[in-house]
């Protein structure tokens, strides 16, 4: 089904403008979300083909199915609970059944996991997308050999590669070309009770048959050899694997956020100069401001007091760090509140039932 179908049938229960127009956040430039509630036609409902949700390719309207709505008002999901939540002037179409399902009746200290819990997760989300701006990574991936330093055979396994390592004097490149030594007449074989510690030795004719440093430029671990008996080793291979999977992994996450990044966005947060996306940082700092009102005030009212605020965030006008320092102060504020909070532990499930069973029972008759 598709949401033209649902209007065509006369589906529709609810349907709201939500988003910065309904919080009170939108500018010239914001676009237009539609959410809404259906039920579906009854062959559907009762049979197996039954859709908890439609929406359109861009995402920006989205529909949920009413006992999927209900079931997401009982988690105190955010969204959920902001549509229902809506202002007057942003109800598009209410039909009269949806009077069954009140605020009041949902709201609960749940919405402190829920709103602030998602809060946090954007937080981190931020940290995470500062350190892709501040720390770009080439384009060129860098393979296991950057992550592999040479030991000469007197330095002794014992001793601390730290200084080594940092040098970078010791780098398996800078060894191989200051030593005229090519990487695939080397072999490897593992030292006992040492991670990630191999000896070295060199076939200066090619003749035993070593496997080189590694096998293919996207190894993930060193080649071992088969080395004969009385070979003199000509050093250490110390290979940091550990640094080179955390180093693929953000390689991996910073060349997808780059691939799928919201251009726009990315260009505002370069305008700025700030180094983090500035409508994320509003967005949570409006969720955490949110969490705090429903446990001081046991109330939900999505359209903010404080407009100019939120916006010069979304501006960039703020330090990323006093930002972080806002969201803390925030969070303990939140703790505080759910600890004296009247609101009750959940939502009542079986009142939410039967108001779900009621509708239903109205739609279906």
């Amino acid at each position: 089904m598709t949401i033209q179908n649902l209007k065509s049938q006369n589906l529709i229960l609810f349907e709201v403008i939500s988003g910065s127009r309904s919080f009170g956040l939108n500018t010239p430039t914001s676009d237009t979300d539609i959410k809404g509630v259906y039920y579906l036609p009854k062959d559907k409902f009762f049979g197996l083909d039954y859709i908890p949700q439609i929406a359109n390719e861009t995402n920006d309207e989205v529909y949920y199915e009413i006992g999927r709505f209900v079931e997401l008002l009982l988690k105190n999901n955010p969204n959920i609970l902001e549509i229902l939540a809506s202002p007057e002037d942003c109800i598009l179409y209410k039909h009269p059944l949806m009077e069954n399902l009140r605020i009041e009746d949902f709201l609960s200290k749940l919405c402190k996991d829920s709103f602030a819990g998602y809060a946090v997760t954007q937080i981190k989300k931020a940290r995470g997308l500062n350190k892709k701006i501040v720390n770009p990574l080439p384009k060129e991936k860098k393979s296991l050999l950057n992550f592999c330093y040479v030991l000469p055979a007197g330095a002794g396994t014992s001793r601390d590669l730290s200084v080594l390592v940092r040098a970078g004097s010791n780098s398996v490149q800078n060894w191989l070309i200051a030593n005229s030594c090519h990487a695939s007449q080397i072999g490897f074989s593992k030292m006992p009770h040492i991670k990630d510690m191999f000896a070295m030795f060199y076939d200066e004719n090619k003749a035993l048959g070593y496997k080189g440093i590694i096998q293919k430029e996207n190894s993930n671990e060193v080649s071992v050899s088969s080395i004969p008996k009385n070979e003199k080793s000509i050093g250490y291979l110390s290979c940091n694997q550990d640094g080179y999977s955390k180093y693929c992994k953000e390689y991996t996450e910073y060349w997808n956020w780059i691939e799928k990044r919201n251009q726009e966005r990315y260009n505002t947060n370069q305008q700025h100069g700030k180094n983090y996306d500035s409508k994320n940082m509003m967005h949570t700092i409006r969720l955490l401001q949110t969490a705090e009102q429903i446990l001081s005030t046991g109330k939900l009212n999505i359209r903010v007091s404080n407009r100019e605020e939120l916006l010069d965030i979304k501006a960039g006008n703020r330090e990323y760090d006093d930002l972080l320092e806002m969201a803390d102060n925030l969070i303990a504020s939140i703790e505080n509140h759910y600890k004296i909070s009247t609101l009750p532990e959940k939502p009542n499930e079986e009142k939410a039932i039967q108001a779900l069973i009621k509708i239903r029972e109205e739609l279906y008759q």
